[in-house]
């Protein structure tokens, strides 16, 4: 009875994953409490998983992938090895393909993939290239990438932390790369050949109505006494720092000098009008060369309270702050937000003072706020809250931190120096000790679903031993082979997993000494061609 319940539920993972009825969380949740109702597990047993060392490696992952995107160490790859494609169209998508590559080989695909996109659609915009004909190639070179080390996908791990409890031995780091390099290679090649050629050629409306400037803010900034800025050049003072940020005029006293018309020396208590990007503003903010002078006394900006945000506030058309002085409305006043700047279509950078301001309709200001604030102002109608910008906001200021943790945390697994777990861990410590990330905003970069499908597997695979349900399929599988060699064995498990990729690694589990007993003397199995037969068929499964 309790195959027939374990059989029921196998069959109906993968019809629900398919034809999404349900979403994936709730399908795993639904896994987990079919078989501890049917009684086929114990309460204790169907939660196991959630403390499997592959589940806890996988999450901490995706905190090190959040680092190495939060602190820009892909994005300051990424830019470097596009500044040598010159201008050449196809040079620039050989780059970003293997720069998809290369990232995916060692971080999680899902974060690589995002940070690609908007990469990938400005690249299409630039070349006049179709996004279709480079948005599912990047997914693709992510996912092959993704089969050559230990850590580069998910699954991997999972597989990894499978094959030693069942006394296999854990996979090493570079284990894959012997099949998972040529294949990825090969199959970037082909990506690069047919892809222009299979793929939709759908126009992009965004290169019509993109504005080829990212979002620019308008600031008034205050150079404080003992600041490291006074007596530098204006000319190019924040051209290696702060790329996006452009000095507008100076405010010096009563005196308003605008520094296209002649040489400027910064000294003490200068104003800048500066525009520029919210990664800019916020990171000499923190750098405390400048100051808002129009904060309060005695506020800085420095190290927030861990419980800040950077937030855009938008006005919308029913707010009553609008046609007020951006610097009279109670958002000046309070000692929960400090106003960084401003960004509106209508606003013409000629403003001398921030606080000529007026709020219009559509108008974002740029501000940072503590969390129990947020709560206050959704209540109210003044302001639509969006929070995503703190958490797109790129601190590579720890650029070298990140990349520094993100290598040693590969070396250390590498050398086995440390079970890829504690690795992992590890840096993910490291990271929010040196403050690449704060964990309260990190765990955001959690992925719940892929975490409660693994949690959930895990548990239908145990249930699968326990019941006899995996011996009984695995015999069964085997004598469709009876007499064969493994090479034979190894293309069923590579088709079947091909064709029923969602299921349970464990159901392509087949005892080692019976399975040598089935088979000719001289294409006998040994546990070593079990193991990387498993591990070559998931490989091998990935590539969709």
């Amino acid at each position: 009875m309790s195959i027939l319940i374990v059989s029921v539920i196998l069959l109906a993972v993968p019809v629900i994953l398919v034809t999404e009825i349900m979403p994936v969380d709730r399908a795993a949740i639904g896994i987990i409490v079919a078989l501890a109702l049917s009684g086929v597990m114990t309460p204790q047993e169907a939660v196991l998983g959630f403390s499997n060392p592959a589940v806890i490696t996988v999450a901490a992952m995706f905190l090190l992938s959040r680092g190495m995107v939060r602190t820009g160490g892909v994005e300051y790859v990424v830019e470097k090895v596009l500044h040598y494609s010159r201008g050449n169209r196809n040079a620039a998508v050989t780059i970003v393909l293997l720069m998809v590559a290369g990232a995916s080989a060692f971080i999680n695909n899902t974060p690589v993939v995002a940070l690609f996109i908007p990469i990938v659609l400005g690249l299409s915009c630039d070349y006049d290239i179709s996004p279709s004909k480079l948005l599912i190639p990047v997914s693709y070179a992510s996912i092959l990438a993704g089969t050559c080390t230990l850590i580069g996908t998910s699954t991997n791990i999972i597989v990894s932390d499978l094959s030693a409890f069942y006394g296999y031995g854990e996979i090493r780091m570079f284990e894959l790369a012997g099949l998972g390099v040529p294949i990825a290679v090969i199959g970037l090649i082909l990506i690069f050949i047919f892809s222009p050629r299979l793929m939709p050629a759908h126009i992009s409306p965004l290169c019509d109505v993109e504005d080829k400037e990212n979002k620019q803010y308008l600031a008034e900034l205050i150079v404080p006494r003992g600041s490291a800025l006074i007596g530098k050049d204006l000319m190019g003072l924040f051209a290696s720092g702060y790329p996006s940020l452009v000095t507008i005029e100076i405010i010096r006293g009563i005196h308003i000098i605008d520094p296209v018309d002649e040489p400027v020396v910064i000294a003490a208590d200068d104003i800048l009008l500066v525009k520029g990007s919210a990664d800019d503003l916020v990171r000499i903010l923190n750098a405390k060369v400048v100051e808002l002078p129009h904060a309060e006394e005695g506020i800085r900006f420095g190290k927030a309270a861990a419980d800040d945000l950077i937030v855009e506030l938008i006005v919308p058309p029913q707010s009553s702050r609008i046609r007020e002085r951006l610097l009279s409305t109670n958002l000046q006043g309070d000692p929960d937000i400090h106003i960084i700047a401003i960004q509106s279509r209508r606003l013409h950078y000629s403003e001398q003072k921030i606080q000529n301001v007026r709020l219009r309709l559509g108008d974002i200001i740029l501000a940072r706020c503590s969390r129990h604030k947020l709560a206050e102002l959704r209540r109210g109608t003044d302001f639509i809250i969006v929070e995503d910008i703190h958490h797109e906001i790129i601190d590579k200021s720890k650029v070298k931190w990140a990349i520094s943790i993100f290598i040693g945390v590969i070396a250390a697994a590498t050398t086995g120096l440390a079970d890829i777990m504690v690795c992992a861990l590890t840096g993910v410590l490291l990271m929010a000790i040196s403050r690449c990330f704060r964990l309260r905003d990190a765990y955001r970069s959690l992925d719940p679903p892929v975490l409660l499908l693994i949690v959930s597997t895990i548990a239908l695979g145990t249930a699968m031993e326990k019941t006899g349900a995996a011996q009984l399929y695995a015999e069964t599988f085997l004598s469709l082979f009876e007499g064969l060699g493994p090479e034979f064995v190894l293309a069923g498990i590579i088709l079947f997993g091909q064709t029923l990729e969602p299921l349970p690694l464990e159901l392509l589990k087949i005892p080692a000494r019976k399975a040598g007993h089935r088979f000719k003397d001289s294409h006998s199995l040994t546990v070593s061609d079990l193991k990387q037969g498993l591990l070559h068929a998931h490989a091998f499964s990935q590539i969709r």
